[in-house]
């Protein structure tokens, strides 16, 4: 039986340091924008909410390249992402701002932390350019990782998932400036010690179910088995949220910190957007209102949001309740190399929305998810797949329906037999397999959708053959004109523009339930048609 909780979707927040590309979509929000739309055709209730990093190093870094200041690559990107999810259709409830209230409740969680004697203050080593006078931390400095050896950033490796602790990168350089002379100096900064959590940790996941995927498992394993770092709350730098510590003047907390704090914030956000009255700021997430929280996201950050934000929240002592789910996808890459905005190696989501219906990108996109290992973009797969396992399969189904209908008048109901009831049941159960978090698979439902067109469509097509007497006739469209709406109902979080098409065309409402299908009779309509788009120059 499905979890019926209400549902708190959370899409990592991205780094409000440039637009998004593909491989962001392909990830975490689009599944969060399907499992929201899954969760309204199911009449569940559930609220999708993010918002904008702005405090991380990786800004600075970023608007040095391009020539402008953080604060305005801060707004330029935010725009920007905003831009982009409208143009692919990812609903978000609430996007918030990064406000006063924001900072507000950042600073009520740290300080909860600090009251609560969670924090230690700790003398460490920390990277250190000569020439600038400045602490290394983060997205500032680089370096080998100890662990897989790739170059990584401070903090943890992009490629292994490991966390680095504070002087431990292989040969480190300033990302500023990679001909700086980079030393070691010690400061004093406030960490949270993850290691005093290690049992609640692995209580917890020893608790985790099949939603969870073996690589995301796997890492936990291994990074519990060993010694957990200490996890820097504050840094000597300049950019970032003020630390509101008398230990540590001038220090900024750690971006990562933020983490929970804005999923919270965002989550009211939204909730007041949608018109639901909340108590305070964090109160969605309070363990009394007994929320499901499920966390969209890419692999690299799973040490912070798998083991620091949840011992960061156990340590809250009962407080909050703990995410059910980290749903975590893999590296998407553009023709089998890594996306690259440096050398103009990417596709940028919002023009791949401009050049084709974005119902055919969210379907390739969907087809193509890295779930459990990396996968690969193609501009001429998308239009090969894309055109011949759905738009060609798709149009030649609307072609013979209208012609059948033609055939029968199509005016007042078409009877429906107990089989294509059956038949619609049981595809939405396949469905719903697909979107509920236990089993959800953007990929497999994407196969669905297609595997139901060209059955249909083989069916339609017998059909018309057939030579069948008028009440036989209207008969057999019953059950298609049915089992097509169940189709529409059931592809609607992926098919966005399609289905609410086809839903205004036959007076339904979308639907992903079983007995929204239970009927004796239907009514025929004009299936809309799939556009195919330009070929493009490869």
């Amino acid at each position: 039986m499905a979890d019926t909780r209400p549902v708190v979707i959370i899409g990592g927040p991205p780094t409000s340091n440039g637009d998004l590309h593909i491989g962001h979509i392909a990830g975490p929000y689009l599944g969060a924008d399907v499992h929201r739309r899954y969760l309204r055709a199911a009449g569940r209730e559930g609220v999708f909410a993010s918002c904008t990093d702005d405090s991380q190093t990786y800004l600075v870094t970023s608007a040095a390249r391009v020539g402008v200041t953080p604060p305005e690559l801060v707004k330029q990107s935010t725009e920007n992402i905003q831009r982009t999810f409208k143009a692919m259709g990812v609903e978000v409830d609430g996007f918030s701002p990064t406000d006063d209230g924001y900072k507000v409740l950042v600073h009520d969680y740290v300080n909860r932390l600090y009251d609560n004697g969670k924090l230690r203050l700790r003398k460490v080593r920390l990277p250190y350019s000569e020439r600038e006078g400045e602490f290394l931390v983060e997205g500032f400095v680089g370096g080998g990782c100890p662990t897989c050896l790739a170059d990584s950033r401070g903090g943890f490796c992009e490629g292994c998932g490991h966390p680095i602790d504070f002087d431990a990168l292989i040969e480190p350089y300033s990302v500023l400036d990679p001909a700086d002379e980079v030393t070691y100096r010690e400061t004093e900064i406030l960490v949270f010690p993850v290691s005093e959590y290690r049992e609640q940790l692995l209580a917890y996941y020893e608790e985790r179910g099949p939603a969870w995927r073996p690589h995301v498992l796997g890492l936990m394993r291994e990074l519990l088995a060993g010694p957990l770092p200490d996890f820097a709350i504050t840094y000597p730098v300049s950019w970032g949220l003020p630390a509101p510590f008398a230990e540590t003047p001038g220090q900024t907390l750690n971006a990562w910190v933020e983490g929970m704090p804005a999923s919270m914030y965002c989550t009211e956000y939204a909730l007041r957007r949608n018109g639901k009255p909340v108590v305070a700021d964090d109160d969605a997430w309070l363990a009394e209102n007994d929320a499901r929280v499920v966390v969209f996201m890419g692999f690299d950050p799973l040490f912070t949001w798998g083991v620091v934000h949840v011992a960061e929240l156990i340590a809250h002592d009962g407080r909050y309740v703990l995410p059910d789910t980290l749903l975590v996808n893999e590296f998407y890459e553009l023709e089998n190399e890594k996306f690259s905005t440096s050398k103009g190696h990417v596709v940028w989501a919002r023009e791949l929305a401009a050049e084709l219906p974005r119902d055919l990108a969210r379907f390739y996109l969907n087809l193509t998810a890295p779930e459990f290992a990396r996968t690969n973009f193609s501009r001429a797969a998308l239009e090969k797949i894309a055109g011949e396992r759905l738009v060609a399969p798709w149009n030649e189904l609307a072609e013979t329906l209208a012609k059948l209908t033609a055939e029968v008048g199509g005016e007042g109901g078409l009877p429906v037999s107990t089989e294509a009831t059956e038949r619609a049941a049981a595809m939405v159960s396949r469905f719903v397999l697909n979107y509920e978090l236990e089993d959800f698979s953007l990929s497999r439902a994407a196969d669905l959708v297609v595997q139901h067109v060209e059955r249909l469509r083989a069916a339609a097509e017998r059909t018309l053959a057939g030579n069948l007497d008028q009440e036989v006739l209207r008969g057999r469209l019953g059950d298609l004109f049915l089992e097509l709406r169940a189709l529409i109902g059931c592809a609607s979080p992926i098919l966005i523009d399609l289905s609410a098409r086809a839903a205004s065309a036959g007076g339904f409402d979308l639907r992903i339930t079983a007995d929204a299908y239970d009927v004796t009779h239907t009514t025929a309509f004009a299936v809309p048609p799939l556009e195919f788009p330009p070929t493009s120059e490869v």
